[in-house]
C-alpha cells in the first residue's frame, strides 16, 4: 500500500472528525455566508508527484477555495429552485459515500441498495398520494428524469406503429406537444433524437398564465388524425408555478392516443399540503412524472426520480437494457436498475432521500412546503404594495416573478439584479416573462424564515437607493 494512503487510513478518525467539525460550522453559519462568490484569481495547480496527504489537502482546500463556496444551501439563496440539505439528508449522503455502493441489482451484489431505492420510491409515492401503480428510480436531476421518461414515451409511440425504436431507430419525426416546457425537456428531445425543433407549441391560457389551453391541445391532437404522440404538461412552470389541467388532459387520453408526461420537478410537492394538493388533481392518470429531489425535498445534489406506470416496464427495459453484455444475464429474468436507467453504474442516491423522509415524515414536509409558500407570498405582498417593484404574475405557489416598475430596458433590470446579488446576502436569477425582463425568487429551503424575507426586502430597496 502507498505510504501516504497507509498513513491516512491510520489517521482516519482525526481526518473525518476535522471534516465533521468544518461541515457543522459551515451549516451553522449559512446565514452569514455570502450567497455570491467574490472574484478570485486562483491559479490552477499542477498534480504533485508525491501526494501531500489528506490533512494537507484539506488545509490547501481551505486556503484556496473554501471562502469561495457560496451559501447555495442557505435560506436566502433563491436561484435555480435550490433546496438546502436537511440534517438527516446530510447524514444519508455521508453514509452514501462511506458505503460506496453501486446501486443496481435486487439479486446479487448491491441488492440492499436497490431495495432501499425501491422502498424510497414507495415513500415518495405515499408523500405525493400517488398510487403504487407507478414504478420509479433515482437519476441525477430533472434533465435525466425527463430524458428517462421521454425515452419510454418514444418507445411507446414506436410500438403503436409496430416499430422498436430502441433497436431500429427513428424512421421519422414523432409529434411532441407542450405549452410551457422546461428547457431540460427540450434538451431531452434533442438527446433522444426527437428533435427540439419538432416540438409543437400549444397555446397558453389568456392573461398572466403559463398553463396550456386545453381546447387548443385538443385541436392539435385532432390534427394528428389518430397518430400517436407525446404530451408534456407542467406540474408547476418555472416562472410562475402554473399547473396544467390534469383532469382535462386525462379526459383527452380517452379520446386520443398519446403518452402523457408531467414535468413536476418541484411542483409535485404541492401534494404535501391539503391547501394546495388540488393543483395536481388527476395527475395519477399520467404515464410518467418527473420529480426533482434536490429542490423541495431538500437533499444534496444530484438527486431526482422518474416515475413511470408499472404497465410500461417492458418498454423501459427495451429502451435501456444491456442486451449485449452476456455477463449481466437476462435483463428480464432478474430485476436490475441498469435495465431501467441510462447509467450502468450509480451511486446510492436514494439513501439521503430515505433518511430525510423517515426523519421528518409527511408532517415535516407539509411544514416545509407550506412555510416556503408563505414566505413567497410575503415577498409578493411587499412587491404588490411597492412603488418601485411590480409583480409580473400572481404568486401561485413558491416562486415570485417580478421586475422593476419603472425599468425601460432589460439592461436596467440586469444591472439592478447584478448589484443585488453582488452584495452577497441574497441570490436570485434573471428571467423573461411574456417578453418582459424580470427576476425570479424561488423559495424551497427548509431554513428560510420571515426574518430572511425582511432582510431580502431591505436589500432590494437599499440596492435601488444606491443606483
Amino acid at each position: 500500500m502507498n505510504e501516504q494512503l497507509k498513513a491516512d487510513l491510520a489517521d482516519l478518525d482525526n481526518l473525518l472528525s476535522a471534516v465533521q467539525r468544518q461541515g457543522t460550522e459551515t451549516i451553522q453559519s449559512l446565514e452569514i455566508r455570502p450567497t455570491t462568490a467574490p472574484e478570485s484569481n486562483t491559479q490552477t495547480e499542477a498534480l504533485n508527484e508525491t501526494g501531500i496527504g489528506a490533512a494537507a489537502a484539506l488545509q490547501l482546500f481551505n486556503e484556496r477555495f473554501e471562502k469561495l463556496m457560496v451559501a447555495s444551501a442557505g435560506p436566502r439563496y433563491l436561484g435555480f429552485v435550490t433546496g438546502g440539505a436537511t440534517p438527516a439528508a446530510v447524514m444519508g449522503d455521508w453514509l452514501t459515500a462511506i458505503y460506496d455502493q453501486n446501486t443496481q441489482a435486487i439479486n446479487g451484489n448491491g441488492d440492499v441498495s436497490a431495495r432501499i431505492e425501491l422502498e424510497t420510491i414507495n415513500l415518495l409515492l405515499e408523500l405525493f398520494n400517488l398510487p403504487k401503480s407507478f414504478f420509479g428510480g433515482f437519476v441525477t436531476g430533472a434533465t435525466m428524469s425527463n430524458f428517462t421518461c421521454l425515452a419510454v414515451a418514444r418507445q411507446w409511440v414506436g410500438r403503436q406503429k409496430n416499430i422498436d425504436i430502441a433497436r431500429d431507430g427513428l424512421s421519422g419525426p414523432l409529434p411532441v406537444l407542450s405549452a410551457t416546457p422546461h428547457s431540460s425537456a427540450i434538451k431531452s428531445l434533442a438527446m433522444l433524437g426527437l428533435g427540439s425543433n419538432n416540438l409543437v407549441k400549444v397555446q397558453t391560457l389568456p392573461g398572466a398564465r403559463e398553463a396550456m389551453d386545453i381546447n387548443d391541445l385538443a385541436q392539435k391532437l385532432e390534427a394528428l388524425k389518430g397518430e400517436p404522440g407525446i404530451v408534456i404538461s407542467s406540474g408547476g412552470t418555472v416562472n410562475t408555478v402554473d399547473f396544467d389541467d390534469n383532469k382535462a388532459i386525462a379526459q383527452l387520453k380517452t379520446r386520443f392516443p398519446f403518452w402523457w408526461h408531467i414535468d413536476a420537478a418541484f411542483g409535485a410537492f404541492a401534494a404535501c399540503s391539503p391547501t394546495y394538493q388540488h393543483l395536481l388533481e388527476g395527475w395519477e392518470a399520467a404515464d410518467s412524472i418527473t420529480v426533482d429531489n434536490h429542490k423541495w425535498l431538500n437533499v444534496p445534489y444530484d438527486s431526482a426520480v422518474f416515475l413511470v406506470k408499472e404497465e410500461h416496464r417492458l418498454l423501459q427495459v427495451e429502451g435501456f437494457q444491456n442486451s449485449n453484455a452476456p455477463y449481466l444475464g437476462d435483463p428480464l429474468a432478474n430485476f436490475s436498475y441498469m435495465n431501467f436507467v441510462p447509467e450502468n453504474s450509480r451511486r446510492q442516491r436514494a439513501l439521503p432521500a430515505w433518511f430525510t423522509l423517515k426523519a421528518y415524515g409527511k408532517e415535516g414536509y407539509r411544514s416545509i412546503v407550506e412555510s416556503s409558500i408563505q414566505m413567497a407570498k410575503l415577498l409578493g405582498e411587499k412587491i404588490e404594495t411597492s412603488t418601485q417593484f411590480q409583480l409580473l404574475a400572481p404568486v401561485r405557489l413558491n416562486t415570485v416573478c417580478f421586475t422593476l416598475k419603472n425599468a425601460t430596458t432589460p439592461e436596467a433590470v440586469h444591472q439592478f439584479l447584478n448589484r443585488l446579488t453582488s452584495g452577497g446576502k441574497v441570490f436570485m436569477t434573471p428571467t423573461v416573462y411574456q417578453g418582459r425582463s424580470g427576476m425570479r425568487a424561488a423559495f424551497v429551503n427548509w431554513q428560510t424564515t420571515a426574518a430572511d424575507v425582511e432582510l431580502i426586502w431591505e436589500e432590494m430597496n437599499s440596492t435601488l437607493n444606491l443606483a
